[in-house]
């Protein structure tokens, strides 16, 4: 499925006098295409190596006799070198012996140097899943993407196998409806034709039903086939966003934006929202408020864990925040939750300037990115948050989210009641939730877990007055830290607006 777009891209970059052009992909097939495409309109013939094949014609369909003992990439390398006639040569999976031999490493070069003396201008496709230029060749070396495949190119892919599942179905339709498909289609955004194709046929071969349940899974298989983990987090369980009780005011802000993030109707005239900013007391619901925003679009929740980016070497930290932030980029639609954003970005001269550095590599990230990333950013000490991260204009807004009133409390006892099993309604709710005045939602969660642990024998089943018990013995932290909660609802009066 090669594009006119890359093919073009390619003869500017061959036309500029670069002799060797890397590609990372592991789309062998579809690069191979490209490449006879490309050689075809060059006149041009295409050899291709690798350590199993040696090096032979891939432009004819005859057959081939390898060069002699031109599996070794210095013999073939060689042959390359004294070869008379232009010629487009892909390199598999060379670069292992790149980096263990000079010799090879000398051979690139000797060939690259006789680019456009008119000798034997060759052009040489460095092709691998991981390829990294050395200093003394990169001056040779220009790197090529491949075009991720259009939504249209998705949906194609979609029934087509559909197609192939209705077939083998004695001509039975695979089930789906538009939302859904249209969201799957989103949902692979990102990821090669090759990867695209087999988590198609994963949704669709299993029951032959594309349905809003399997989202999820194919979110965490893009995530896996990326290779983030350590850099970023995939919070898998999205939380159903009936499972915030109250944020009434926030829910109803998420919702009315959600056609515009995703740009379905054209007729749309609005920016896609950027994010907002979630600031309030531990436990008080912030991070499942992000799960659910993600839970509602039925998109990939990624959790940037700032702690992890650091590095004690000078400007590691900032390269690790630029690829975490990339690999969202590649991820999208999705929903990036960075928890506990102040203590990423604090700005203090205590470290050399890197947080500095790290605050003006996201700010100038926030305002570039064009893709449907949705920042959650979270924060307990509002002391911490640098100015520029919480002007209007960085996020569109900022909630602050308060200890719950009482008919909210009533409401999360109901939802970890039942989501324990347990018949909420033959419990006093009312009651329950004036005796946790100045509780937050983590703490309320706790009592009714902790009261649990006293079911056995003379107590099969829980009880009003166990829960009461454990209500009793708590110390929440609206008491503990009645200051803090003081000032920060001072500080988030004339600057926030309330999630409830």
């Amino acid at each position: 499925m090669s594009s006119t777009t890359e093919i073009e891209q390619l003869l500017q970059i061959i036309h500029s006098g670069v002799p060797v052009i890397a590609i990372e992909s592991s789309e062998e097939k579809r690069i191979k295409t490209l490449l006879k495409e490309l050689a075809s309109g060059l006149n041009l013939p295409l050899q291709g190596w690798s350590v199993t094949e040696g090096l032979r014609r891939l432009d004819t369909d005859k057959a081939y006799t390898p060069a002699k003992e031109s599996h070794d990439p210095d013999v073939a390398l060689r042959i390359i070198k004294e070869s008379k006639r232009p010629t487009i040569i892909a390199l598999f999976d060379i670069q292992c012996f790149i980096e263990e031999s000079h010799i090879t490493r000398r051979l690139l070069k000797d060939i690259a140097h006789l680019n456009g003396h008119g000798k034997n201008t060759h052009t040489l496709f460095l092709v691998g899943h991981k390829i990294e230029i050395d200093a003394d060749l990169r001056r040779f070396v220009a790197r090529f993407e491949l075009a991720m495949p259009t939504p249209d190119q998705l949906e194609t892919l979609v029934r087509e196998e559909a197609m192939a599942w209705s077939r083998v179905n004695k001509g039975k339709r695979v089930t789906t409806d538009n939302k859904t498909l249209g969201r799957l289609v989103e949902n692979l955004k990102g990821i090669s034709f090759g990867d695209a194709r087999r988590l198609i046929k994963k949704v669709i071969w299993d029951d032959g039903a594309i349905t809003e349940a399997e989202l999820p899974a194919v979110n965490k298989a893009k995530f896996e086939l990326m290779d983030m983990d350590g850099v970023l987090s995939f919070e898998y369980d999205t939380a159903k966003f009936s499972e915030v009780g109250g944020l009434m005011a926030m829910k109803d802000w998420v919702i009315k934006r959600e056609a515009a993030f995703f740009q379905h109707d054209q007729n749309i005239k609005l920016e896609p929202p950027k994010g907002m900013m979630l600031v309030g007391v531990q436990g008080g619901g912030k991070s499942l408020a992000a799960k659910a925003v993600a839970g509602l679009w039925g998109i990939p929740l990624l959790r940037l864990d700032f702690g992890s980016l650091y590095n004690k070497y000078h400007g590691e930290s900032e390269r690790n925040l630029r690829a975490a932030l990339k690999m969202a980029e590649l991820m999208a639609p999705c929903v990036l939750w960075m928890d506990e954003v102040e203590k990423g970005v604090a700005t203090n001269d205590n470290d050399g300037g890197t947080s500095r550095r790290m605050l003006g590599t996201l700010l100038t990230w926030m305002s570039e990115q064009q893709k449907s990333v949705f920042v959650v950013a979270t924060a307990n000490d509002i002391s911490g948050l640098p100015p520029e991260l919480i002007r209007k204009g960085r996020l569109d807004e900022i909630f602050f989210v308060d200890l719950p009133e009482k008919d909210i409390r009533a409401e999360i006892f109901a939802i970890h009641l039942n989501k324990r099993g347990l018949a909420a309604d033959g419990f006093d709710l009312p009651r329950l939730a004036e005796a946790t005045t100045g509780f937050s939602g983590a703490e309320i969660e706790q009592a009714v877990i902790a009261s649990m642990y006293h079911l056995n024998n003379e107590m099969p089943r829980l009880t009003e007055d166990a829960v009461m018990e454990e209500i009793e013995k708590t110390r929440p932290l609206s008491i503990i830290m009645s200051e803090q909660l003081a000032q920060l609802r001072h500080w988030a009066r004339d600057r926030t607006v309330s999630a409830g």
